[in-house]
């Protein structure tokens, strides 16, 4: 393999392993020497436990030396050990059930005692005659036996990708066909079994339920030369998959009869090697290790040229033997994989990693929280684009500025270290027209570095104030300006309590006791004035989940009544339900020290999720809500490649805007201000296509900073509004109970965003419907791209309710199949 000069600019690396499902030969560590010397840079050897035949059915003896190969050595770290295939757990037949059970239990055991890190446990039997997956429940009840056995031992169920019962073949020695007949019902009579693309998903969601989604259960994936729909792929691609396995038939043969994967096979390998924790791939049955069998004359880099044509073996004869084709190729795709993108290498440690949202009232910021937010490429860049849009509008409309001397004032809120004053300057530049900047903060910290860069970068042209924007008295000018001075109080700092802090050889009379004596005094010369412009970066990853409705509520009375810009001016709040087994695993592991962690709305960056509600024909249903549809859409929270991907439906909850000029007066009865206007509610239906499970909502945001500059970390409008962007990952809402969702059903999400004027938190539910009936084709309107109305006013929990659509509904009835309980984050909410 190729070495790379940056670690930075390397693809994804692969870990390969090799499986012989008949190997005759014991693992040494001369078999796994040799597997590192066949170009395996982390070869996974595979042994399987066999056990012997028995005469006694009801209590299976122990291990015997004849009954495995494997003994504890030196190579068990690099082993995947299998366990036996002819077993059937599943079988209805309680004997075979318990005999199976019994062999699986010894075996896990003797693996546990040999130091077995891994075990390989072929996939639940679906088909009994006319049985169908009437027997997982036993199979993950045994599993959950195991791990209670193997302490140390991770798991991964051997799965197919679909339940295809062509694939289901019994060979010699299986206990599958023993069964008696007494208790082979045939529930499905008349009825060949049918391909389910979701059926050995949906076992295996079964035994991680039942196993209460254990950290140490895995799924190895089989896939076979035809892979499955997007959908299932998306399924799979959200679960704990471990392993990819792949043998020879998954191959096809190129011009020059190599074996290779097709195009569909490359591209899921590259989407699963993307995630935080990418799989192993392992080749099954593709040949022998070079150097362990005894026979390797046969081996050749062609499939079935055994007895090659005289054509093939002129060809052959030309090129160089490889002994390992199935591996090369591995090998050579592994270093065809394109390298990590500035997004993928930022957000590396922060896939479905679970994060607390800030409290940025409450708590001072560090500095490299800070800095993590600046090295985003794009917010910045648009906050600029925005405000010198504003600059010029207000220069070419002659609109009248808030300084008599005709600079406009803009104020940056909330400035912490700075970036956004540097670009507010910028813009000033690059439009041409002067601007009177102030920058408030309350973090003191971060105010001591706002002073230094007012000396040492902008100049001192910035009034630096250090306040609590709501508590702030606004900017104030001269009431008689002169060219030789300045009409406001610039490159000074004002403290706290709005008191000018001058320093002395810059104002040497300041102190003077004689007012006769004295210099004109600046200060009774000042007026109060409005703000021009506000520019202010306070929104979260839902928007509104850092109070920015608050915040920018009590600076609205400073902003110039007539003419004043807020930068942001609007912005949205969107989300959509999602299964994410791995975020609910980590949930359910911090309740035990957390009681409060499944109704905490979590920051995180979504990767290994699907969406239950996507754009696809078949669930295009009515909505309650704007919603985002798109067709064509590469989703940059969720890696999904390609427009062949189903694009999630993501509806709009709520929204804001700002200035905003209907905020109740407050009461003379209370000291108390009524944050009653900014609380919300919602009710949205998310159709879906696919049975699946709901373990919570993916929120997002869209704003609108000035005109046509947008941000957005909706995945349907992401790319086209604001690419690349990293400054926000998505909000999770989770629930404490997952919910079944069935094919062509619907998903009801019931929202709140509450205050009792002291802390703002949000309550959801979810409900689940079937629905019964004939479902008439969406009308084409329904399925054009719907704007999010990120522009719309700012609803309050009165406004009138918006009208349900009935598109592809009438004709059918809905049952609710399924409810979660209600939801609060009281106990987190962001204090106010």
């Amino acid at each position: 393999m190729e070495g790379f000069s940056n670690p930075e600019d390397m693809g994804p690396a692969f870990c390969i392993g090799q499986h012989e499902s008949k190997r005759t030969v014991p693992i040494t560590t001369q078999v796994v020497q040799a597997a590192h010397e066949s170009n395996a840079a982390s070869p996974d050897a595979h042994g399987t436990m066999g056990t012997t035949q028995n005469t006694r059915p009801l209590v299976i003896p122990p291990l015997a030396p004849s009954d495995t190969h494997l003994t504890p050595n030196e190579a068990m770290t690099q082993i995947v050990g299998v366990t036996s295939s002819w077993i059937d757990l599943c079988s209805p037949d309680p004997l075979i059930a318990d005999i199976s059970r019994q062999v699986l239990m010894l075996e896990v055991a003797y693996a546990a005692f040999c130091g077995i890190g891994y075990l390989l446990i072929p996939g639940p039997k679906l088909h009994h005659k006319g049985m169908h997956s009437e027997g997982v429940v036993y199979y993950a009840r045994a599993i959950q036996d195991a791990i209670n056995v193997g302490p140390y031992i991770q798991f991964n169920i051997w799965l197919g990708a679909v339940d295809n019962p062509d694939l289901e073949i019994d060979e010699m020695g299986d206990l599958a066909p023993l069964a008696r007949e007494e208790f082979l019902v045939n529930l499905d009579e008349g009825q060949a079994p049918k391909e389910d693309p979701f059926g050995t998903w949906e076992a295996w969601d079964t035994v991680r339920r039942t196993c209460k989604y254990h950290s140490r259960l895995f799924v190895a994936l089989s896939l076979q030369k035809h892979l499955p729909s997007m959908s299932v792929q998306s399924r799979w691609h959200s679960e704990p998959v471990r392993l990819l396995t792949f043998n020879a038939n998954s191959f096809i043969k190129n011009q020059k009869g190599y074996p290779v994967l097709s195009k569909a096979h490359q591209s899921l390998i590259a989407r699963f090697m993307r995630l935080r924790s990418p799989p192993w791939i392992l080749l099954c049955d593709v040949g022998t290790i070079p150097g362990v069998d005894a026979d390797n004359s046969h081996v050749t880099n062609i499939e079935g040229a055994e007895y090659p044509s005289l054509a093939q073996a002129a060809v052959s004869n030309k090129k160089h033997f490889d002994p390992t084709p199935h591996l090369s190729y591995i090998r050579n795709l592994q270093q065809r994989q394109p390298a990590r993108t500035a997004i993928e290498r930022f957000g590396v440690g922060y896939q479905d990693y679970l994060q607390a949202p800030l409290q940025p009232l409450t708590v001072n910021l560090e500095s490299i929280t800070y800095e993590v937010f600046e090295k985003d490429p794009i917010k910045y860049e648009w906050y600029e684009r925005a405000i010198a849009k504003a600059l010029k509008d207000w220069a070419e409309q002659k609109k009248p500025t808030s300084n008599p001397d005709g600079r406009v004032v803009v104020a940056v809120v909330g400035a912490g270290r700075g970036p956004l004053v540097t670009r507010a300057l910028k813009a000033s530049a690059e439009t041409g027209v002067d601007i009177d900047m102030w920058a408030v903060e309350k973090n003191p910290n971060a105010f001591v570095l706002l002073q230094r860069h007012n000396a040492t970068i902008w100049g001192g042209k910035v009034t630096l104030v250090q306040s609590d924007m709501r508590s702030w008295k606004g900017p104030r000018v001269e009431k008689k300006p002169s060219s030789s001075q300045p009409s406001a109080p610039v490159g000074q700092s004002l403290g706290i309590e709005d008191s000018m802090l001058y320093d002395a050889e810059a104002d040497p009379n300041n102190k003077t006791k004689a007012p006769e004596a004295a210099a004109p005094n600046p200060v009774p010369e000042l007026m109060p004035t409005t703000i021009d412009i506000v520019v202010s970066e306070l929104l979260g990853s839902f928007g509104d989940n850092e109070l920015s409705p608050e915040c920018l509520d009590g600076i609205t009375h400073l902003i110039n009544p007539v003419h004043g810009i807020s930068i942001p001016e609007s912005y949205t709040a969107h989300f959509t339900p999602i299964s994410a087994p791995k975020l609910h695993a980590d949930v359910m592991h911090q309740t035990i020290s957390n009681p409060a962690a499944p109704e905490t709305p979590y920051v995180v960056m979504l990767h290994a999720v699907d969406f239950l509600s996507t754009n696809q024909p078949a669930m295009l249903g009515n909505t309650t809500g704007g919603g985002s549809y798109h067709g064509n859409v590469r989703s940059s929270i969720s890696t999904l490649p390609g427009s062949e991907t189903p694009a999630p439906f993501v509806q709009t909850a709520w929204s804001f805007s700002h200035p905003n000029r209907h905020i109740p007066p407050q009461s003379p009865s209370t000291s108390t201000i009524s944050n009653a206007h900014n609380v919300r509610r919602t009710r949205l239906a998310f159709p879906t296509q696919n049975r699946g499970v709901c373990h919570g909502l993916a929120g997002y945001f869209e704003t609108v900073l000035y005109r046509d500059v947008e941000l957005s970390t909706n995945p349907v409008t992401m790319d086209s509004k604001s690419a690349n962007m990293i400054s926000w990952f998505p909000i999770y809402f989770p629930l404490k109970t997952p919910l079944n969702v069935p094919d062509n059903g619907e998903v009801v999400v019931t929202m709140y965003r509450q205050t009792d004027d002291r802390k703002v938190w949000y309550e959801w539910m979810v409900e689940v419907f079937a629905l019964e009936g004939h479902m008439e084709p969406p009308a084409p309107e329904f399925i054009a791209p719907v704007m999010s109305g990120a522009r719309g006013g700012s609803p309050s929990a009165d406004s009138k309710p918006q009208q349900r659509k009935s598109s592809g509904r009438s004709g059918l009835r809905r049952v609710k199949v399924g409810m979660s309980e209600l939801h609060s984050s009281i106990k987190e909410g962001c204090l106010m």
